[in-house]
Formats: C-alpha cells, sequence, structure tokens
C-alpha cells in the first residue's frame, strides 16, 4: 500500500473515530435530560418526541444542503433494505419506551452506565449474524461490560433479586444492539434519509402508541424541550453514528460510542445529584476498563487493516 493512500486511509478512520466520539457526547446528555423530562411527559410521548425532533429536525437540514446544493449524491434506499428498515424502526420504537420505563424506576447515572450493555448486545449479534470479526482486547471488554451490568441490575444483592428498571434499561440496549447492526446494513445509503427514516417511522409508532393508550398530556414547554433534545441527541448523534459505521463496522463504533454512558453518568451527579453507592461505584471501575480495552481493540484492529 502506497504511502499517500495508507494516510488517505488513516485520516478517514480518525474522522470517523471522531464522529463516534461526537455522536457519543450528544447521546450522552439524554438520559439525564430525558430523566427530567420525565416529570410532565409519559414515556411514550417522551419517546415519540425524541424521535421526531430527530426526523423532522435532520429533515430540515436534509433540505438547506438540497436547496443550497452542498448535498452530495449519496446511494438510494432499495427494497431489497426494506427487511432492514422495517426492522429498525420497530426496533427504535421498543428501545426509547424501555428506556423510558427504566428511567422512571432507576436513577438516571445506573441507566446511563447499563446503556453501556450495548456494547454487548451489537457485538455478539455483529459476531452471531452478521460474521464480524471481534478480537481478544473485545472478547475480554465485553466479558467486563457484561460483569457490571449484572452488578447494576441488582435490586438487592443479599436477596438476589433484580432492579425492573434496570432490566427495561437492559431490554433497551439489547434492542439497540440489534438495530445497529440493521443500521451497519443501511449505512452505505444517505445517511441524512436514513436517520430521517427512523425519526419520523419510529416517533409516528410511538405517537400512535402513546394515543392509543391515552398518554398524550405534557406542557407545551417540556414537548417543545423534547423535540429539541430529539434533534441533538438522537437526529445529530444518530447521522454521525452512521456515517462512522461506514469506515468502523457496527462493533468497532459502539466501542467508541461507549463513552456516551460516563457523560450521562457525570451529568447525573453534577445537575440531579444522584449519590454513589458501592455497588455502583464498582461497576463503574470495571465498565471503564471494559471501554478502554474495547477503544484500543477498535485501534489496533484498524491499524492492522491499514499495514
Amino acid at each position: 500500500m502506497t504511502t499517500k493512500l495508507k494516510n488517505l486511509m488513516n485520516n478517514k478512520i480518525y474522522f470517523s473515530i471522531f464522529l463516534a466520539i461526537l455522536a457519543a457526547l450528544l447521546y450522552g446528555f439524554s438520559t439525564p435530560i430525558s430523566k427530567l423530562l420525565l416529570v410532565e411527559l409519559s414515556p411514550f410521548l417522551l419517546a415519540a418526541l425524541l424521535y421526531l425532533g430527530a426526523g423532522f429536525g435532520m429533515l430540515i437540514v436534509n433540505l438547506v444542503q438540497v436547496l443550497s446544493r452542498r448535498k452530495k449524491v449519496e446511494a438510494k434506499l432499495t427494497k431489497k433494505e426494506l427487511p432492514f428498515v422495517l426492522g429498525m424502526i420497530f426496533l427504535d420504537i421498543l428501545a426509547p419506551v424501555l428506556l423510558m420505563f427504566g428511567l422512571g424506576m432507576t436513577t438516571s447515572a445506573n441507566a446511563s452506565l447499563l446503556n453501556n450493555f450495548e456494547i454487548v448486545a451489537t457485538s455478539m449479534i455483529a459476531l452471531v449474524i452478521f460474521k464480524e470479526v471481534i478480537g481478544r482486547k473485545m472478547w475480554i471488554a465485553i466479558g467486563l461490560v457484561f460483569i457490571a451490568s449484572v452488578l447494576l441490575s441488582f435490586e438487592d444483592l443479599s436477596a438476589f433479586s433484580f432492579s425492573l428498571g434496570s432490566l427495561l434499561v437492559l431490554g433497551a440496549s439489547i434492542s439497540w444492539g440489534l438495530e445497529n447492526n440493521f443500521t451497519r446494513k443501511l449505512s452505505i445509503k444517505d445517511p441524512l434519509l436514513i436517520v430521517v427514516i427512523k425519526g419520523l417511522g419510529s416517533g409516528v409508532g410511538s405517537l400512535s402508541i402513546a394515543y392509543f393508550m391515552n398518554m398524550l398530556g405534557g406542557s407545551f414547554q417540556f414537548i417543545i424541550y423534547a423535540l429539541i433534545l430529539g434533534f441533538f441527541a438522537y437526529g445529530m448523534s444518530i447521522y454521525f453514528y452512521i456515517t462512522a459505521q461506514r469506515t468502523l463496522g457496527a462493533a468497532r463504533t459502539s466501542a467508541y460510542y461507549a463513552t456516551a454512558p460516563f457523560i450521562g453518568v457525570i451529568l447525573s451527579w453534577v445537575f440531579l445529584g444522584e449519590q454513589i453507592t458501592l455497588i455502583f461505584g464498582i461497576a463503574l471501575i470495571i465498565m471503564v476498563i471494559g471501554a478502554y480495552l474495547a477503544f484500543h481493540e477498535n485501534r489496533d484492529s484498524q491499524k492492522n487493516k491499514s499495514l
């Protein structure tokens, strides 16, 4: 491989890593802020507003790019991708609803950290179904994240009982893990269009459920806040995530995205004043080590590919 081509590939990899971390930063704000919004909004309505904010926001971005002639020519979706599109929308309805119900039963910091289980789900599904290669460090990282997630899920260690809120958050992480792999199959297509479809499809689906369950109540101010949060924490975050997946793959992108839960934890401590328990502290340390190994497994893998 020539030096010029190698440098070009490295630049593309580093830019993709930057986008994955930026996606994590934006999403990191969603859990603690969603916890506050749940005071006024039902879980179904909040899930709908977050995705509608993403869908309509990115639709406006798309229109601006088209009108200003700055939009790049991207591959279009075809009938072949329809199963992945439908699966993506269904899982994007299920996951945030599980997360919002879980948030109502556990702390924001706990839910933020449990979101790291998405690494385990994404990587295992990528391995089993889509045959992505997982290295030794990633396997160790998966094991550590799994152990930490189990610790965080206990409601009472002495009674060996699990917290329902934590289990719901884990269910959301597994759903998003499968959804990440579906999105990976679509990542060569127009990322803006994918986010618009994800946002509007999932938003309308969640809104319909909220309507039939009579859960549409909420102040106008909180509805606007939820739409704005959806645009940044879901719309822009998903757009950057999909773009990064093109180069890094599903398992690798999720490793960098693992910084999001730690951002959520810090914000939960600072703005919500949530207390740190001994179990949480142990789980946090294990999670940090797991995320660190996942990060370095990804870096080593990309180095080997560029040789």
